[in-house]
């Protein structure tokens, strides 16, 4: 008795096309990658997003964009299907979407940060700072923030690779939508 591998074509069968992903709906989650040095980062964050459905990823500051050869090779075909913009200044799009209602969500260590686990479900629409590698979340953006959230860390190390933190993070609120859709049925 085993699990039997399912085959690309088994996958794709229950899989939004992108003929109909405007049909699909997305997770209120706006993502804000500001200042991402690496492209294989930024890439890998492409195709998070399009596996958690955000609403839209903003490339700032000095973030790679696409047709970067190492993103397009990262994301597999995600920046086709994630809605992105490239926008310089960060807190522009931080203020448009706090004027339209949304949480200011900082993915940082801060004298206040919460638990990735705590995050309430009343938190939607967000959304959600991912700072640089080294550096993290700009003061002046984490002025502007409702909220930070962290990734407890066990080890010596003080955080995790940016990609991976986001996909926990990302799935965690994933898994929270989901579950108010469900409560709310």
């Amino acid at each position: 008795m085993g699990n039997r591998k399912l085959s690309h074509a088994e996958i794709s069968v229950n899989r939004a096309k992108p003929e109909t992903l405007h049909k699909v709906e997305k997770m209120p989650v706006v993502v804000l990658l500001d200042s991402i040095r690496s492209s294989y980062n930024v890439g890998s964050v492409f195709r998070t997003s399009d596996g958690a459905m955000i609403e839209k990823l903003y490339l700032c500051g000095y973030t790679p964009a696409p047709p970067v050869k190492d993103i397009m090779k990262t994301a597999l075909g995600a920046t086709e299907s994630v809605v992105w913009e490239f926008v310089k200044d960060p807190v522009e799009v931080v203020k448009e979407y706090k004027t339209k209602g949304y949480t200011i969500v900082a993915l940082e260590l801060t004298d206040s940060s919460v638990n990735y686990t705590d995050i309430s479900k009343e938190i939607f629409p967000l959304l959600f700072i991912i700072g640089n590698e080294i550096t993290g979340v700009n003061q002046a953006l984490l002025d502007l923030c409702d909220l930070s959230v962290e990734i407890p860390q066990y080890g010596i190390k003080q955080s995790l690779n940016v990609a991976v933190a986001y996909g926990i993070t990302i799935y965690e609120l994933r898994k929270l939508f989901n579950n108010n859709r469900t409560n709310d049925t």
